[in-house]
Order: structure tokens, then sequence, then C-alpha cells
């Protein structure tokens, strides 16, 4: 069993760095800046920037759905500037909704990235693997 230099296996160091995209982005990024400085180990390497870009990803689809809502917000304010008052209930729950089930699926996925990590495996994300394997 291959270890880091902090004296882990690279296994459990790589399903750490996806279980701590489950608690806080700072210390992943503090964890993923590590690995590409210090680790030489390649598999470690690609661990860390597809956990950062898992949560990238995520993040902007949560930004899409809020700027759904800010867009038809905005022209349900210009409409009603004209017609008077809209409700927006109905879409703020549909934004909420999307959000929620968007940040149930990364949770979901994290927690299976880091349980394969384990074993030193991964699972395919077809977006962010495509990118990995382009730029790195």
């Amino acid at each position: 069993m291959e270890k880091t230099r902090i004296g882990i296996s690279v296994g459990l160091f790589g399903a750490a760095l996806y279980f701590m995209g489950l608690v806080s982005v700072i210390p992943l990024v503090l964890m993923a800046g590590y690995v590409l400085l210090f680790e030489p180990n390649v598999w470690l390497k690609k661990t860390a920037v597809k956990a950062v870009a898992v949560i990238v990803f995520f993040s902007i689809l949560s930004a899409l759905a809020g700027l759904v809502s800010n867009t038809t917000s905005f022209v349900y304010d210009l409409v009603g500037l004209f017609r008077g008052s809209v409700d927006m209930m109905e879409i703020n729950r549909i934004v909420s909704l999307c959000r929620t089930a968007i940040s149930f699926l990364q949770t979901i996925f994290l927690l299976m990235l880091g349980v394969k990590a384990l074993g030193q495996g991964s699972i395919r994300f077809g977006v962010v693997d495509g990118a990995i394997e382009k730029h790195m």
C-alpha cells in the first residue's frame, strides 16, 4: 500500500479529499493544493483536481438555477410595472427544489467517490473527467 508523505495511505487521503468537499471548500482547496505541490502520486493528483472540479461543477449548476430565478424575477418586475403585481412564489419554489436536488446529487456523488477512492478507484463523471484528462 502506497503512502503519502504525511504517512497515510494514498487511498485514504483521496477519500478524505472527497469527504472534505462535503464539509467545506476551503480545507478541500488547501488539501488539494498540498497534493498538487508535494505528492508525487499521479492518481492522488487527479483525485485532488477531480474533487475540486466536482464541487465547482455543482456550484455552477446551482448558480444557473439562481440565475433563472433572478432573470424571471426581473422580467416579472418589468411586466409588473405596467400591469400590477405578479406572484413569484411558484418560480421560487421550483428554483429551491432544483437547488435542493443539486445539493442532494452532489452529496451522493461525493460519498460514492469517497468510498470508491478508499480502494484507489473512481467513478466516471463525463464532463469533469473529460476536462481533467484534457488539461492534466
